[in-house]
């Protein structure tokens, strides 16, 4: 067997054993999890477009190149798909957390809105004395529904701004999102230009030993003649 068939046929073994072990179910528990399984997923795919354009390669090389395609492109997007599977688990888990923070962000800012309010009811400021002695008009202290409107004013002032953190968390989880589809893309584009290049060559290959083939036919031939 040619030897690049027998690389082939390992690279398709490792790649079945890491395909094995990606089918294992992988339970997010934290961000920093998240982004360490987003590192491997961006590592695999890589290595999964340059292991399917060996393939390709050595396709080109064998008598049933259209199957060998096939099983090798087969290979390619199974791999593939559980990658997207984990990545997709993983910015789930990183949205959610983000979500989660700001909920809990927001719960604590009311419960110490509300302690404050409670303090300064329970514990008013005492007036001051007037140098000259002689009373002064203390000014009104605010009614309930003052307070009460203030303290909404405030509690969506910090929605508004929890929501454009969160857009923005969001916003970047889409870049690196599609950083991760350009460098895909930039693989296949490598891979198939790289297949394109073997499929010359094999041709050449095939095309000049065709040539020697006849070359040596046709000198049997002479020195049969002679």
């Amino acid at each position: 067997m040619h030897l690049k068939a027998w690389m082939w046929m390992g690279g398709l073994l490792l790649a079945g054993g890491a395909l094995a072990q990606a089918d294992a179910p992988t339970q997010v528990r934290s961000v920093e999890q998240a982004d360490a399984i987003l590192a491997e997923v961006a590592r695999e795919r890589a290595a999964a477009e340059a292991s399917y354009a060996e393939s390709e390669q050595v396709c080109y090389t064998k008598f049933f190149v259209n199957n060998c395609l096939d099983k090798a492109k087969e290979q390619r997007r199974e791999r593939l798909a559980d990658l997207r599977t984990r990545e997709i688990d993983a910015n789930y888990f990183k949205r959610k957390s983000a979500v989660e923070l700001r909920d809990r962000e927001l719960h604590d800012r009311n419960e110490r809105d509300a302690a404050e309010e409670a303090s300064r009811a329970a514990n008013p400021p005492a007036p001051h004395a007037d140098p000259a002695d002689k009373p002064r008009p203390q000014p009104a202290g605010k009614l309930p529904a003052q307070r009460q409107a203030e303290h909404a004013a405030r509690e969506k002032q910090r929605a508004t701004e929890a929501a454009a953190e969160a857009g923005e968390r969001a916003r970047k989880v889409e870049a690196y999102e599609q950083k991760q589809v350009d460098a895909a893309e930039r693989q296949k584009r490598v891979a198939e230009k790289q297949a394109e290049r073997a499929a010359k060559r094999a041709k050449r290959e095939a095309d000049e030993a065709a040539k020697k083939a006849a070359e040596a036919e046709r000198a049997k031939q002479n020195a049969q003649g002679r």
